[in-house]
């Protein structure tokens, strides 16, 4: 692995325990009650997750993308649809959906020249935290049919929307303000609010693609 990426920065994000997972889990699920979004800092280097539940992590996003396909092939087998090709459709479609948002997202930053200080683990941890909701849902899907289904489809978007924005609202948009000091237009700043709330908006098209054919 230390041939193609950095162990220790991978280490951070996987530096987590029992309280930092259930704090993020209930912010993921109840973003709106959450006050303070700031990443905490030490001598210029972000907390681990343990010490600041705003931190992004990898652990949730692997457990949940596991589950949500163990979940799957369970769904798939109440229905008697179960087969190891359909499953091993299931993960590489998810997992296909995380690269391409995640490259999307790194190339837009290119392209608009955003100095922020988001990595690409960043930005597969936000990508991630989608699989916390597809569990929810599908889980009321298989436990109250489809109108459980919807219902914790739009909750789960909403509250998986606003947890996005208000995270990426302290990497992407607070150099809003500096950059715009003289200069004569504004696009770059509108095109950085753009981007955060297409990223917010995409994560409920991924969500009912990646779950629709798991619940009927």
């Amino acid at each position: 692995i230390s041939r193609f990426m950095s162990v220790n920065k991978l280490k951070y994000f996987f530096a987590v325990d029992t309280r930092y997972v259930l704090k993020k889990l209930m912010i993921l699920m109840f973003p709106y009650t959450h006050q303070d979004w700031e990443v905490r800092y030490h001598r210029d280097t972000p907390l681990t997750p343990r010490q600041d539940v705003n931190a992004p992590d990898l652990y949730i996003p692997t457990m949940a993308f596991i589950t949500y396909i163990l979940l799957a092939g369970m769904a798939l087998g109440i229905q008697k649809r179960f087969s190891p090709e359909v499953l091993g459709l299931c993960a590489s479609t998810a997992l296909v959906w995380i690269i391409i948002e995640v490259l999307v997202m790194l190339l837009s930053l290119y392209l608009l020249t955003v100095h922020s200080d988001l990595s690409t683990f960043d930005l597969i941890a936000y990508s991630g935290y989608k699989y916390v909701g597809m569990i929810f849902t599908v889980l009321s899907g298989l436990l109250f049919g489809s109108d459980g289904y919807y219902v914790a489809l739009v909750w789960s978007s909403c509250a998986l929307m606003f947890f996005i924005v208000r995270s990426l609202k302290m990497k992407i948009l607070p150099s809003i303000s500096s950059d715009s000091m003289g200069m004569g237009s504004n696009a770059k700043p509108q095109l950085r609010l753009y981007i955060t709330v297409a990223t917010a908006v995409f994560q409920p098209i991924i969500i009912y693609w990646l779950t629709s054919h798991l619940v009927r």
